[in-house]
């Protein structure tokens, strides 16, 4: 019995149904008729997106390659991993390897899946594959110009005065390098393995 499958039924919403108010190929949001275990019943509004995989790019000297980037919905600038929507028929590890490349310019010889996360699971349907990249290779100019302003290899040190200075603002970027950060993966690039 999985963990998922021990958790008590006292607090398990039960979704009556569920109806689409608006699609499109980037999102679908929709009306859930949910019920509460005390009985309460209503309509809970909830986006569905497609899926999303991410990468930290890391070289030999603990260094990550980060974007530059502006998002408009926020209007704000700030460092990201390079990543994107997952295709229909595509594995999240295959996406993965081929937003690096379309991104950076990099081809990553190997990636390592690290976590899974949703960015907002109370409303939000998108799970985030975070993968690390070791020993990229620069084989080109990045495909997608328009999406950074200017992309550098930072060091992992440095990583957490960014997130102080408020210059790393996505989700997944902030949960893909404090988990790398947390978990030791430095060290296995840093000595080779």
């Amino acid at each position: 019995m999985t963990y998922h499958e021990k958790q008590s039924d006292a607090t398990r919403w039960i979704v009556h149904g569920e109806r689409s108010i608006y699609e499109s190929e980037w999102v679908r949001l929709s009306l859930v008729d949910v019920e509460l275990p005390d009985g309460q019943r209503f309509d809970h509004h909830v986006v569905r997106m497609p899926a999303a995989a991410m990468s930290v790019v890391l070289d030999e000297q603990d260094r990550v390659l980060l974007m530059w980037r502006h998002r408009f919905v926020s209007d704000i600038w700030n460092w990201e991993l390079p990543g994107g929507i997952v295709e229909e028929g595509e594995e999240p590890a295959q996406t993965a390897v081929r937003e690096i490349e379309e991104e950076t310019g990099y081809r990553a010889h190997s990636v390592e899946h690290l976590v899974t996360f949703q960015p907002r699971i109370g409303m939000l349907d998108c799970p985030h594959y975070v993968f690390l990249a070791r020993r990229g290779e620069c084989v080109g100019e990045p495909v997608e110009k328009t999406e950074m302003q200017r992309m550098e290899w930072v060091p992992l040190e440095e990583v957490p005065r960014l997130i102080k200075r408020g210059e790393i603002a996505n989700s997944g970027t902030l949960v893909a390098l404090l988990h790398v950060l947390a978990m030791g993966h430095v060290a296995a690039v840093s000595h080779g393995e």
